[in-house]
């Protein structure tokens, strides 16, 4: 009887696991149609994003985090037009996509970000309260987007007040 208990014990063990893996995996991810809000930029001058000229898209979000989002395209734009009209961002950091969203490595990414071969931009500020989307752009086009925590996010996500120079948080997320 005990080794009857035991097996169950383990299969529901694993069942469980399975699931939890599922889960984080493939669950809650759909898959993003591209219009121009997707893929923008902030402008130098005027502060605001805009859109750029992309195709190839390919993305995916989740409504269970604001920081699940990741796509992949190719810009039209070159990157020196690029760095000359929009807002670079030095503290890139991409954030690991599902092995099933092959276009998007984010440890390449992100070793092509330190080493110069690509130049990561603000998209947008802000696109939910203390998260920014960012654009990692290489020479020959192919681009990389993905949100990340900003300053003002770390600092409330952690229960803190609201820093200056941070903009006021919703009062949904009071």
């Amino acid at each position: 009887m005990a080794r009857i208990a035991i097996v169950g014990l383990l299969m529901l063990a694993l069942a469980a696991g399975v699931l939890l893996y599922y889960q984080q995996v493939y669950a809650y991810y759909t898959a993003v149609q591209a219009d121009a809000q997707d893929v923008r930029l902030t402008n130098l001058v005027t502060g605001q994003p805009e859109p750029i000229l992309f195709e190839n898209f390919q993305g995916i979000d989740a409504d269970s985090s604001p920081l699940r989002y990741r796509a992949c395209f190719t810009t039209l734009t070159s990157q020196a037009t690029l760095t000359e009209t929009y807002l670079i961002r030095d503290d890139a950091e991409p954030r690991v996509a599902p092995g099933w969203f092959d276009c998007f490595d984010a440890a390449q990414i992100g070793e092509d970000l330190t080493t110069g071969d690509a130049i990561a931009f603000l998209g947008v500020e802000n696109i939910t309260y203390g998260i920014d989307r960012l654009v990692a752009v290489y020479p020959d086009g192919r681009a990389y987007a993905w949100h990340q925590i900003n300053e003002c996010g770390e600092v409330v996500f952690d229960g803190d007040p609201v820093p200056e120079g941070c903009p006021a948080q919703p009062e949904s997320q009071n």
